[in-house]
């Protein structure tokens, strides 16, 4: 085994300290008593019970989780249709259009999506409001679920789908007992992926939001500009709390059912 030299030790050590430091920081100055974000006046919850008074934050925040659940469920659903179909589909008349109308939002820049998509709410007359977000991170949230997916079904053993097939499933049977399951880990982790660009968008919101549903993002970036209040530090650290026990439920998930698909194929290949 190859020992990590001194340069790639200190490297590592100075990425990890210039991500997580200023949240560490974040974190103990939400508990602090003083309305000054960079002075200790004492251990305080004082901003999370004021947080919870704060209508407008508590508003935003509940727009926000709608906005993630509706269009991380809908872009999974859509992605993973899209994967299979260029997995599986072969070749077909389109396929590079389609494609690169797949993966154009990976390296398209935010302003550009979301001026095209508030020029076609526009033109087609759409208030804009929850539904035209929804819409929106579903556009641009879709390629990346397609991306992940894509990769597990590429490395998919067809052999057991056609086992099915011979065993009297059909192919949506076939698909909904053998093939989702199999590639459930990887549907989650889309799923996780787009509801976490949601929750963290900023640029396509403000352009496809309107004045009665404004995302958290929004509302974050509106009052930092008045300058950082302790409230923010306060609902950053929820925000913190809630994605890092999302991301380690996520594993736990995904490792169960990583070791069930292992066991699975183990005793598919003795029968």
């Amino acid at each position: 085994m190859n020992r990590l030299s001194w340069f790639n030790t200190v490297s590592l050590t100075l990425g990890f300290a210039f991500l997580y430091i200023p949240m560490i920081i974040l974190i103990v100055f939400s508990f602090n008593e003083s309305k000054l974000v960079t002075v200790w006046a004492g251990f305080s919850t004082r901003w999370y019970g004021e947080l919870m008074q704060n209508q407008a934050f508590l508003s935003a925040a509940w727009v926000t989780l709608k906005v993630a659940v509706f269009s991380s469920t809908i872009a999974t659903v859509l992605g993973t249709m899209a994967a299979y179909v260029l997995v599986r589909g072969g070749r077909f008349m389109g396929r590079t259009l389609f494609s690169g109308m797949i993966y154009a939002p990976l390296v398209m820049p935010e302003v550009i999506t979301g001026l095209s998509l508030l020029l076609l709410f526009i033109g087609i007359g759409l208030d804009r409001g929850v539904l035209t977000i929804v819409l929106a991170h579903t556009t641009f949230s879709m390629c990346y679920v397609s991306v992940v997916v894509s990769s597990r079904l590429v490395t998919f053993d067809r052999s057991l789908e056609e086992a099915a097939l011979d065993l009297g499933c059909s192919p949506i049977q076939a698909f909904g007992l053998v093939t989702l399951p199999i590639i459930a880990p990887a549907v989650i982790s889309g799923w996780l992926l787009a509801f976490t660009l949601s929750l963290d968008d900023l640029v396509i919101a403000s352009f496809t939001s309107g004045p009665s549903s404004t995302t958290l993002p929004i509302k974050i970036f509106s009052a930092v500009r008045l300058g950082v209040s302790p409230e923010i530090n306060a609902l950053s650290t929820i925000m913190i709390g809630i994605v890092t026990v999302g991301v380690i439920t996520a594993s736990l998930v995904t490792k169960r059912a990583s070791i069930r698909q292992r066991r699975e194929e183990q005793e598919a290949a003795r029968a």
